[in-house]
């Protein structure tokens, strides 16, 4: 009887014990894939796609309204010129006047077409002083074409010049913020000509990786022939994958480039150690691997110190004279402190950075250890200075 009474509590304990392990199993079964698709990025993120780009527009303009804190005409021949010359297209004549404003400016304006912007859209633009102007606040710039690489006119910029910095002070003292001789125009330029470029009548698409990799560049052929089912894309070399548009009057090309760039593969690069030496900045990639390697490091440090001290005849002397004694004091520093580290075979990124920095090591004595580990042959990495 006593069997049977505790036999219902042990069916009950044991469905409560098989839905919690129902429950971790789900739980682990979600965690799994969000953590595989961790190490993993959209094409859309590590490449380009052909014809989508952007293109550099560039123009020299005036900025007028400055409160006296525009150009020296006399220091800036090229702003008198302009300002001549502006006057003239008005039916101003200016010539062999001796100008005296302040109020202007000579700018160069630069700007950026995005891809497939249309005629008439607007784009924004970035003003930045030419000469020995001050301060742009409260200017405006006049109209001025911004041309492309060919020559081409391919907007037109005009508008008030918004400055995020400021320069204020007196005769004793200057107080600047930010950098007020360079601003922005939201929306400051109009697109008068378009970048031709059929992108639905491509029959091949072109992928062009930010970083050109053999394993990366085959994993993304990889990905977009599993989506497609079949042979479309293959690798051209480390940067480019070409990818075969499907033929056919009702296949939506950009639906299909929109789907290739939400696909999802790992990317591959080479271990490689990055130095700047001018900043003591060092970024180790996370393949990098040493092999059994022992590391000392000490500083030899000489410090000489003079104090120098006056000596003076004794008081009612007839003979003596003042004198300075000097007095030098070497101290030598060898870092006897610092002992030997072994960093074993194969150790990770984590083990690297915990060895040098158990040996108290900073950044620049780090870009030289990093430098002589390499020499050795035991650092199996790609050192790249900046």
């Amino acid at each position: 009887m006593t069997f049977s009474r505790k036999t219902p509590t042990l069916m009950h304990d044991g469905g409560r014990f098989l839905r919690l392990v129902a429950s971790l199993c789900v739980f682990v079964a979600l965690l799994v894939p969000a953590t595989g698709a961790g190490a993993t990025s959209r094409i859309k993120d590590i490449a380009e796609f052909e014809g989508i780009r952007d293109n550099m527009l560039v123009g020299y303009g005036l900025v007028v309204g400055l409160n006296g804190t525009g150009d020296t005409l006399n220091n800036s021949p090229f702003t008198r010129q302009s300002l001549e010359a502006m006057l003239e297209r008005l039916g101003v004549n200016t010539r062999d006047q001796n100008l005296k404003t302040e109020n202007s400016a000579a700018v160069m304006v630069t700007a950026t077409l995005p891809a497939f912007a249309r005629q008439g859209g607007r784009i924004d633009i970035t003003v930045s002083a030419l000469g020995d102007a001050s301060n742009l606040l409260g200017g405006t710039l006049l109209v001025t074409p911004l041309l492309g690489a060919d020559g081409e006119v391919y907007a037109v910029a005009q508008g008030s010049v918004t400055v995020a910095g400021f320069s204020a002070g007196g005769a004793a003292e200057t107080v600047t913020k930010g950098v007020p001789t360079s601003g922005r125009i939201a929306n400051g330029a109009i697109v008068e000509r378009e970048v031709a470029f059929e992108l639905a009548s491509l029959d091949t698409i072109h992928i062009m990786l930010r970083n050109p990799d053999l394993t990366t560049s085959r994993r993304v052929a990889g990905a977009v022939n599993a989506y497609f089912g079949n042979n479309a894309a293959r690798a051209l070399d480390p940067s480019t994958i070409a990818v075969a548009m499907p033929s056919g009057a009702g296949v939506d090309r950009v639906s299909l480039i929109t789907d290739i760039e939400q696909l999802r593969v790992e990317p591959d690069q080479i271990a490689r150690v990055i130095i700047d030496e001018q900043s003591g900045v060092i970024v180790i990639g996370q393949n990098v691997r040493v092999d059994t390697v022992a590391i000392a490091q000490g500083n030899l440090t000489v410090r000489v110190t003079e104090t120098p001290q006056v000596s003076q005849p004794a008081p009612f002397s007839e003979n003596g004279e003042t004198v300075v004694v000097p007095r030098t004091d070497v101290t030598i520093d060898e870092d006897k402190d610092k002992r030997l580290a072994v960093l074993q075979q194969g150790v990770s990124l984590q083990d690297l950075v915990d060895g040098l920095n158990a040996l108290g090591i900073g950044p620049r004595d780090m870009i030289a250890i990093l430098q002589a580990i390499k020499a050795a042959g035991a650092l199996q990495a790609e050192i790249e200075l900046m």
